[in-house]
């Protein structure tokens, strides 16, 4: 049966979630570091960041009317890997033949002149890593974080992608599904939402964190130092 035979053929929920499950033990045979995406309950995600990610994605008109397509394919557990890294993502995705698809996403870092001013504006109004994680900070930045083209999420021109899938479309349903496969897997670490667009999440607590040192060395009746390296905040304080 070739791909385009396929799509008159109705398989139930039920058959695609078997062959998916049959697919990743397989690879798992070989891929022993593989992670698949695995949707629990009715929604994709349920933090803060997952939602607001999948929100970015379906408020842009380029989106609307493709990004819906791979929401059932996340669900019925097609997404048998996916691997955010330092700027991409790297996925396999179960189709319709019996070998998954590649899918490769690649997201523009976050350019310099918004994130000072993301940054500016955040200055001592996050207190610590664990307040930024949980998406508990003022509603200003929350509007901050998820404005259109200046926030923290990408704009579609800034998300480039390649399925190695025979469907022509300019985003089919497998490059969809890892798209929101993303968002669930915001819900587990949002510090990956700063890896992909390459920024240094200290940045945005280390004032505060300081002001909290330099509070403490003063209390301690020591010298407090004028600045904390990055790589020193998230030794600080067990974060």
């Amino acid at each position: 049966m070739s791909f385009y035979d396929y799509d008159y053929v109705h398989v139930s929920v039920a058959q695609k979630k078997e062959k998916a499950r049959k697919s990743l033990e397989q690879l798992k045979r070989t891929m022993p570091e593989i992670e698949p995406v695995d949707i629990e309950g009715p929604t994709i995600a349920k933090t803060w960041w997952g939602k607001a990610w999948n929100k970015n994605l379906e408020s842009y008109a380029d989106y609307s009317n493709r990004i819906g397509r791979g929401r059932s394919y996340v669900r019925e557990g097609a997404v048998l890997h996916l691997k955010i890294d330092n700027g991409t993502i790297h996925a396999l995705v179960q189709g319709s033949t019996a070998k998954p698809y590649q899918v490769e996403i690649g997201i523009d870092p976050l350019d310099e002149k918004t994130w000072k001013q993301i940054t500016a504006l955040c200055n001592r109004r996050i207190e610590s890593l664990e307040q930024l994680v949980s998406g508990k900070f003022p509603k200003e930045l929350e509007r901050l974080f998820t404005t259109r083209q200046e926030g923290l999420f990408p704009a579609p021109e800034e998300i480039h992608f390649h399925c190695s899938c025979p469907d022509s479309a300019r985003l089919c349903k497998h490059v969809a599904a890892v798209l929101y496969g993303a968002g669930a897997r915001l819900d587990q670490n949002p510090m990956l939402l700063f890896s992909l667009r390459k920024m240094p999440v200290a940045e945005l607590i280390k004032k505060s964190i300081e002001e909290k040192m330099d509070s403490m060395l003063k209390n301690a009746d020591k010298k407090s130092p004028r600045v904390i390296g990055d790589d020193q905040v998230f030794d600080l304080f067990g974060v």
